[in-house]
């Protein structure tokens, strides 16, 4: 009986010990991106990311508005995310949207920046496409992620018409995306 018991508790201790609960720091999933959550205040980043760089423009709202955005570079110097928070030159805002701009950040269905339009569209339903003046935007509601797609990369006849209606068949499957942005 002792021997079962000890048994148990090795195994107890085996598994709790490997089983790690700490995020994937590039992992992309519907309300957390790595270490950042839909809740993160813009006071928590200096916690969140200690060990890299945070670049934060502040300037009055003559010329800018109130946009703030917030980026976040590795201390290598890569770039990693653009962040914009809900409210500007508010410490307790939330993070409204977030620019993905290092591949290493990834969805649970392996989509990144680096991804074409047919990795998307076999990994996610298409919630819309919006046709902009020059770039298309593919919506998935299941990530909260738009992706925006250069012009350039649709066929001539679909560059130029803005009220055209673009349905998700029409897009190129090897067009590359230009942005992959989530929303809170």
């Amino acid at each position: 009986m002792k021997n079962v018991l000890s048994a148990l508790v090795c195994a107890l201790l085996i598994t709790s010990c490997s089983n790690d609960n700490s995020p994937n720091p590039f992992k992309i999933s519907k309300n957390r991106i790595g270490l950042l959550t839909d809740s993160t205040q813009v006071k928590q980043l200096d916690s969140i990311y200690s060990n890299d760089s945070i670049v934060r423009y502040i300037a009055g709202d003559e010329f800018i508005g109130s946009v703030n955005t917030i980026e976040i570079y590795e201390k290598g110097g890569e770039k990693l995310l653009d962040l914009t928070p809900k409210e500007a030159l508010d410490s307790t805002s939330v993070i409204s949207s977030i620019n993905i701009i290092d591949p290493r950040y990834i969805t649970a269905k392996n989509i990144s920046n680096l991804s074409t339009f047919k990795d998307i569209q076999s990994a996610y339903k298409i919630s819309k496409v919006n046709n902009l003046i020059d770039v298309i935007m593919v919506t998935v509601n299941e990530i909260n992620a738009s992706f925006t797609i250069d012009k350039k990369e649709l066929p001539a006849s679909m560059r130029f018409n803005m009220s055209m209606e673009i349905d998700p068949i029409q897009i190129p499957e090897k067009a590359k995306i230009k942005y992959f942005m989530i929303h809170w």
